[in-house]
């Protein structure tokens, strides 16, 4: 892995997650004021289909710019949930046994945390983009976890 992966990963296990969910400290989201509605916000089509969207553009625009990096995706997408899986139980345990959070938290949170390990990874190549900004939302202590309007109109959803 290259070094802005390690250092993304390693800045990832430093912090505290979720330490200031449903904490009204920023207008530039939505914050959201319970886990039931982070729960449903993340639930909703409309979020997972945005977040694939997003992988998907970052994904045609990386095999645009090198076809033969790009061949690596899949490879290094297996490579990487080796190291994102186990840092994400790690991290989330105590909140989703405290919460008694359903799957869903744990499916996205490992989505979001992947993809932000793989725009490290091609940095050189396209740089960070979306999950980046989901990156910047987990340092803070926050779960983005939806979007209100049309993206890229609109606001973010955190708890």
């Amino acid at each position: 892995m290259k070094g802005q992966t390690i250092a993304t990963l390693k800045r990832l296990e430093e912090i505290d997650w979720f330490y200031a969910v449903g904490q009204k400290d920023t207008q530039q989201a939505i914050v959201l004021t319970s886990w039931d509605e982070a729960v449903t916000s993340c639930a909703c089509d409309e979020w997972g289909d945005l977040l694939l969207e997003a992988t998907n553009r970052y994904c045609q625009k990386l095999a645009s710019l090198s076809g033969d990096r790009f061949g690596h995706w899949n490879e290094l997408v297996r490579e990487a949930k080796k190291i994102t899986e186990p840092l994400v139980a790690r991290k989330i345990e105590k909140t989703i046994k405290k919460n008694n959070l359903p799957k869903i938290i744990v499916d996205t949170v490992n989505w979001d945390i992947l993809h932000l390990v793989m725009e490290a990874e091609f940095a050189d190549i396209y740089p960070p983009g979306f999950y980046a900004s989901q990156g910047y939302w987990y340092v803070h202590g926050h779960f983005p976890c939806g979007w209100k309007g049309e993206f890229p109109e609109g606001m973010l959803i955190v708890y």
